[in-house]
């Protein structure tokens, strides 16, 4: 038997390197280095394991891929996309999943990657689906298939025919080779695999979830969708850092990344797309999560706008913009006089060190005296928020907590707030100033050096629009803010 050799594999990015080095010299990450041990005949076993020989005699594989063309010999069409029978998921990928096209799906532990996967292929009948699981049993899916379907629309059949059933094959099994011997002997429309930590290859001595067993793995099945045309979607874990596990070079080999954001303990979830090439980057999903299942949020912001009565201090509407959908949500601030002598400040959904900044800000540039005072400030709906333009809402939300003085349900906000005081412009304000149109605002506050069409909308001097049209108001930096809001 070969002597089994000895190589350090940096975890951040999976390259590996023959002694150990206090720094990866790929990533410049320190303190990364693993030590693992390698079979060499494994390794000459993963260059022509059983599951690149099953893949390679697919019916619809083209052989033409296997040689080089000719820029212009390249007949290029529009990809065939496939829909997966939820249109908000259609809309994150660019229109639906292109075949032969890898996409992982990652998010922390019980934030519904699995009700996800599987409500995709029973959202969607006519899809042929193997749904590959390492994590639970078979009977264990059929629970939550039973739960998910009781709450998703039947599709109309004639009185002579049965419903359309889910066409959904359940395979739990965790060694590559063999799931990919299935899937080309089966060729379904669809492949899910929960999860890619689980599964494990042959070729390489190593434990599951292990940087090289995920590398190979994302790799043989990555040769296995290109080659055979089959859309394969892989669910991911994630670290304590937010990260999906694993080597970043998981990232670089699919084709798509989403990842699903959102506290376990609130109700709305976030799917937002951080890579595609097939399709914008810019663009998210939001979900409500219920006892049936996800439920898409067609419009986010009518659920995330006020849901108590009018006159309450402490709160302000903020006009944001998650990559390029428009979102109106509520900032809820409250400030009350420090107890043990030290003033507090907590933020959920927020920067802490960003509200720090914007309280100074109003202790030196507006004079309000803040620092003897707890702030606790939150973003309705469990968000969690990075756009500057929320720098207004949160102003404006602790000034009204700190004056008790109730902002009218039909104003919103969307402005950076500088150090100085001033007011800065936000990016594509006019499409925040649409949507405040479109949900009934009348005025939303806005930079002074912004510059918006005036097609829709009214003027701070003028009167709205005659369709639902909003005020602009333009105000330049804080004391402008206080005098024409709080007067």
């Amino acid at each position: 038997m070969a002597k089994a050799k000895t190589v350090w594999y940096c975890t951040s990015c999976g390259n590996e390197f023959p002694q150990f080095l206090g720094r990866c010299p790929a990533c410049g990450e320190w303190n990364t280095m693993k030590e693992m041990e390698v079979q060499p005949s494994a390794a000459k076993a993963g260059r022509g394991s059983k599951a690149s020989r099953v893949a390679r005699t697919v019916g619809n594989t083209n052989d033409n891929n296997r040689k080089p063309l000719k820029l212009k010999e390249i007949d290029y069409r529009k990809e065939d996309r496939l829909s997966l029978g939820m249109p908000e998921v259609d809309r994150l990928l660019g229109g639906g999943i292109v075949p032969g096209s890898l996409v992982l799906i990652g998010g922390e532990p019980g934030i519904g990657k699995s009700t996800l996967s599987l409500q995709i292929p029973l959202a969607n009948p006519g899809l042929r689906t193997l749904y590959v699981t390492g994590e639970e049993s078979a009977k264990q899916v059929k629970m939550r298939a039973e739960r998910l379907a009781a709450a998703l629309p039947v599709e109309a059949a004639p009185a002579s025919q049965a419903p359309v059933e889910p066409n959904i094959d359940i395979f739990c099994e965790t060694l590559i080779e063999d799931i990919i011997a299935e899937a080309s002997a089966s060729h379904p429309d669809l492949m899910i695999v929960d999860s890619v930590q689980t599964m494990y290859s042959e070729a390489v001595d190593s434990t599951p979830g292990s940087v090289s067993q995920i590398k190979e793995v994302a790799a043989e099945l990555l040769r296995f969708a290109k080659e055979s045309g089959v859309p394969v979607i892989l669910i991911g874990h994630i670290t304590k850092d937010g990260y999906i596990a694993g080597p970043k070079i998981l990232e670089h080999i699919v084709d798509a990344v989403l990842q699903f954001e959102g506290e376990n303990r609130g109700s709305y979830r976030i799917l937002r797309s951080i890579k595609n090439r097939f399709g914008s980057t810019s663009e998210i999903a939001v979900f409500e999560m219920t006892g049936s299942g996800l439920r898409e949020v067609k419009n986010p912001s009518e659920l995330l706008i006020p849901m108590h009565e009018a006159g309450l201090s402490g709160t302000a509407i903020c006009a944001t913009l998650d990559g390029t959908r428009p979102l109106l949500f509520e900032v809820q601030a409250l400030v009350s006089s420090a107890v043990y002598g030290t003033a507090q400040r907590s933020a959920t959904g927020f920067d802490t060190r960003r509200l720090n900044m914007l309280l100074a800000v109003l202790e030196k540039r507006a004079g309000f005296h803040l620092a003897a005072k707890d702030v606790f400030l939150n973003m309705a709906g469990g968000l969690k928020v990075s756009d500057p333009a929320a720098d207004l809402a949160v102003v404006c939300a602790v000034l009204s907590s700190n004056f008790d003085f109730a902002i009218p349900a039909d104003v919103c906000f969307a402005g950076e707030v500088g150090l100085s005081g001033e007011i800065r412009p936000v990016a594509q304000c006019q499409r925040r100033i649409a949507e405040a149109a479109r949900l009934g605002f009348k005025r939303i506050f806005v930079s002074a050096f912004e510059k918006t069409e005036d097609a829709g909308v009214g003027k701070e001097t003028g009167s709205p629009a005659s369709s639902g049209g909003v005020k602009v108001v333009r105000v330049a930096d804080v004391p402008e803010l206080v005098k024409k809001l709080f007067k």
